[in-house]
């Protein structure tokens, strides 16, 4: 679609969609005119649930998100594809995560579709927007490539597809003191060496994002639109945060899990972002039972605070925004990248107290620290101590456990790893003043991380290519949300799919199918009616369970999903 077209009318009619995001505007009603080509600002965390945030019905105190949201839209049923490496990768190029050879985690596992770095055969959207004339910007997490050593290949780190400045990490998790592999734009950097950017105060990761990515804001000429990925690796494990931040939640989850489950299903009723009849999926945890109190609430209360952090960060850049006059026509998305985990990440074990003295050498301020998620010492030298530890110090390493993300993901099923809702379902809060009028506002239509790519393109009024660098590039599978968005209008498609680990499933209207593992049986849910999964409908209805099996294992097919890893393709 030419911008050009796009700015005749929002009104649209369902008929307008067709598959590749794309539209077809046709005695369009001329109503209102959108504003100049957007800056879009895409804000992705890590490994937190449908309802920690505030505007979702969450006790974490986020009034940035929900200033955002408040003068914005929400939508309540965005999806995104149960792990952070897979919705990375759809995130970035408007593909299913196997069409992009993301199909799993950061190793090549065989076959096309689970390669463990984006192919060629994808452009991402900051490829697409700097063909558009947009400058590209990104701070955060990148993983979507398994190259993240000093002397190892670079072809697909940011400023190779299509990014104009970078700060971040190329590797997936780590210490918030101090993160591996660290890059500024194309060079890997270690925390005490980077000569552009020394805090004041005591180095923090997120903090790190928030910073960088307000800075190129600052920098930015305004002469020209930008495309910003800002992906924060908050709330992710390990706990670390700010003694100022944990300091705010002391005392909030002494009363447990049961507790703070039912408190936040009442504020979502009342927010409307599920159904006033919502039932409560399976309680994880008897907080009766759990021996020591003030070390488990301890966990949430870092956990809030990492998200709090976060929030502050999200304020100054909208203030970076603010300054430069260009908040109006800017376009925000803030999203998640999975459900909340229930990984136990380091928490087994007897407690482990700080030693009286460091147990290794300081490592010299030039050298990594550590490749991949887990550094065995500080840089001064104190064992990094993981089990049942008091969480936040650099020299800790732990997650909030099953228990705490059976809360974050409230009221629904399972966690990261699987698709039942607890592992798919998303917050999206999308701002752009200058372009959605309706302030407040909830949005019911289902929506998919592929949607954003088709989404960014209509605002930006680019070309999604059909070759790139000589490659034939996969047409995208998403739909442009804006129409939505502005006008509220229906999304129309056949279905959403979803595979991971095995763990499949596929929505058609307000009907999902959902299975656990390769073998696991299909269970049917009426979704429109039960979003928490409770009431399995196959024995019931199975023509519908065969049906849609049938419509799943096609996308299977035509997306390298199958054949599954660690088997041979058939000649």
């Amino acid at each position: 679609m030419k911008r050009r077209d796009f700015l005749k009318a929002v009104s649209v009619t369902t008929a307008s969609f067709v598959m590749g995001g794309c539209l077809e505007l046709q005695n369009m009603p001329l109503e209102t005119k959108l504003p100049k080509r957007p800056n879009i600002v895409l804000i992705m965390s890590d490994d937190m649930g449908y309802s920690d945030i505030g505007c979702y019905g969450g006790e974490i105190n986020t009034p940035n998100l929900d200033k955002l949201a408040a003068g914005g839209v929400r939508m309540t049923r965005f999806y995104n594809t149960a792990r952070c490496c897979p919705t990375r990768a759809s995130l970035l190029t408007g593909l299913y995560p196997h069409q992009t050879g993301v199909g799993h985690m950061m190793k090549d596992r065989g076959q096309d579709g689970y390669r463990g770095d984006l192919n060629n055969n994808c452009v991402t959207i900051a490829e697409v927007l700097k063909q558009a004339g947009y400058a590209t910007y990104m701070a955060g997490k990148w993983h979507v490539t398994k190259h993240n050593k000093v002397d190892g290949p670079k072809f697909n780190w940011p400023l190779h597809r299509g990014f104009d400045r970078f700060y971040g990490t190329i590797h997936g998790a780590g210490s918030y003191w101090e993160p591996s592999s660290l890059v500024r734009d194309d060079t890997m950097i270690t925390v005490p060496t980077d000569k552009e950017y020394q805090p004041k105060e005591a180095y923090y990761y997120t903090d790190a994002i928030s910073d960088n990515a307000s800075r190129f804001i600052n920098e930015h000429d305004a002469a020209k639109p930008f495309f910003m990925y800002v992906a924060y690796t908050a709330a992710h494990w390990p706990m670390h945060a700010r003694e100022r931040d944990i300091a705010k939640y002391k005392g909030k989850y002494d009363k447990g899990y049961e507790a703070i489950r039912k408190r936040r299903l009442a504020k979502m009723k009342s927010l409307g972002v599920v159904k006033p009849d919502a039932e409560m999926s399976e309680q994880a945890g008897d907080w009766s039972k759990v021996e020591d109190k003030k070390w488990e609430a301890a966990c949430m209360e870092v956990y809030a605070a990492m998200v709090d952090s976060m929030d502050e960060g999200i304020g100054r850049i909208v203030k970076s925004l603010k300054d430069k006059g260009l908040f109006e026509n800017t376009i925000i998305f803030y999203l998640q990248d999975n459900g909340g985990c229930a990984e136990g990440a380091g928490r087994g074990g007897k407690p482990n107290p700080r030693k009286d003295k460091p147990s290794f050498e300081p490592v010299p301020p030039e050298q990594q620290l550590y490749f991949g998620s887990v550094p065995k010492q500080t840089r001064d030298g104190w064992e990094v101590r993981r089990g049942h530890v008091m969480p936040g110090p650099a020299d800790t390493f732990i997650g909030y456990g099953k228990n705490w993300a059976n809360v974050s993901n409230t009221p629904f099923r399972e966690y990261k790893h699987w698709v039942h809702e607890g592992g798919i379902s998303t917050p999206l809060i999308v701002s752009w003043p200058a372009g959605i009028k309706t302030r407040g506002r909830l949005r019911h239509q289902p929506g998919h991380l592929i949607d954003i790519m088709a989404t960014c393109i209509d605002a930006a009024g680019a070309n999604y290519p059909k070759e790139y660098k000589g490659k034939h590039i996969k047409p995208m599978e998403g739909k442009s949300l804006l129409p939505a968005l502005v006008k509220d209008k229906p999304v129309q498609r056949e279905a959403i799919f979803w595979e991971h680990e095995g763990n499949r499933a596929i929505r058609m209207g307000k009907w999902k199918l959902v299975a656990k593992g390769r073998k696991g049986r299909w269970e049917l849910y009426d979704i429109e009616a039960d979003r928490s999964e409770l009431h399995d409908l196959a024995d019931a209805q199975p023509g519908r369970v065969k049906q849609m099996a049938d419509v799943w294992e096609a996308y299977a097919k035509r997306t390298n999903v199958i054949p599954w890893p660690g088997k041979k393709k058939k000649k």
